[in-house]
């Protein structure tokens, strides 16, 4: 307490939360009823959990309690509002165009180290006048937590080029706006990039990922090929999906199903933490462990 009395029975506010002193528990354990100046007491009765930090007040009614919440909350939006919004590519070019980006900062990962310096340098060239494309990093392997971290906190756009990011990294990216674009061909990387730069970018086709199924088993089967035992970890698997095979969210293949099956019957779907067998056409080289991520692209209208 830094002045006046706190009684039980009050109502309180402590940034957005509110809620009635219920008890009051001093410094020496004891429970007392009121608590004055340079006092310090615990207290059971908010609705929520305050912040550290926020400001703790007493006041006369619920009615004022709540108005204070009301200008506290809008004062926090307007904040939230100012906050600078994440780099994308879809409005990269309205924003070089109001002198917002004088850098244009990436995060590259790839497969091998030989692509990764491939893209590096290939992006660095197509700087202008108007925005410096900058690599602030260079790696290799899956796309993980600490790449979006930097992401996020540098206001850069991830490029990964035949790597995925782990679902940490995918979880972390939604929550901090993160964009992560993926590629299997360097000149599309190139090209998309460019094109958003000159306000050009117009995506026809946009990547929907529908489930990821873990490979538990795998059995040889002759004139047949490589049959996989997988458990789907989730969202659902489509016969007629696309699909790439993982391994440590480095992409290995990319195709189609050959077969999807539940016990011995063929089906068109399997849904989220079933077992199912299936083949992945014109590949064999499957192995325990893989990660099968099934795909489709959708059209995106005007």
């Amino acid at each position: 307490m830094q002045n006046g009395t706190l009684h039980q029975g009050d109502v309180i506010i402590a940034g957005t939360a509110v809620g009635r002193v219920r008890t009051m528990v001093n410094d020496k354990g004891v429970r007392v009823e009121e608590a004055g100046p340079s006092v310090p007491v615990e207290i059971a009765g908010m609705g929520e959990v305050p912040n550290a930090g926020d400001i703790f007040n007493a006041v006369a009614d619920e009615r004022m309690a709540r108005e204070l919440v009301e200008q506290r909350k809008e004062k926090e939006k307007m904040a939230g509002s100012g906050a600078p919004k994440k780099v994308s590519l879809d409005d990269l070019f309205a924003r070089i165009q109001q002198g917002e980006m004088k850098e244009f900062n990436i995060i590259v990962k790839a497969d091998v180290k030989g692509s990764a310096e491939a893209v590096k340098s290939s992006l660095e060239k197509i700087s202008n006048s108007e925005v410096c494309v900058k690599v602030i990093h260079c790696g290799v392997g899956a796309i993980n937590e600490s790449d979006v971290m930097l992401a996020a906190t540098s206001n850069a756009l991830i490029v990964g080029f035949n790597v995925r990011p782990d679902n940490a990294a995918r979880d972390n990216a939604a929550r901090n706006d993160v964009e992560i674009r993926m590629y299997r061909v360097i000149y599309d990387c190139i090209d998309e990039i460019e094109a958003a730069m000159k306000g050009m970018l117009a995506p026809k086709f946009k990547e929907n990922i529908i489930g990821h199924a873990e490979v538990r088993q795998t059995y040889k089967v002759s004139k047949v090929g490589t049959v996989c035992g997988c458990y789907v970890l989730d969202g659902r698997v489509q016969r007629s999906c696309k699909v790439r095979v993982l391994r440590d969210n480095v992409v290995i293949f990319e195709g189609s199903l050959a077969s999807l099956r539940r016990f011995k019957d063929d089906v068109k779907e399997v849904a989220s933490g079933f077992e199912c067998g299936m083949q992945v056409e014109r590949y064999n080289d499957i192995k325990e462990g893989d990660v099968i991520e099934c795909y489709a692209m959708e059209q995106i209208d005007g």
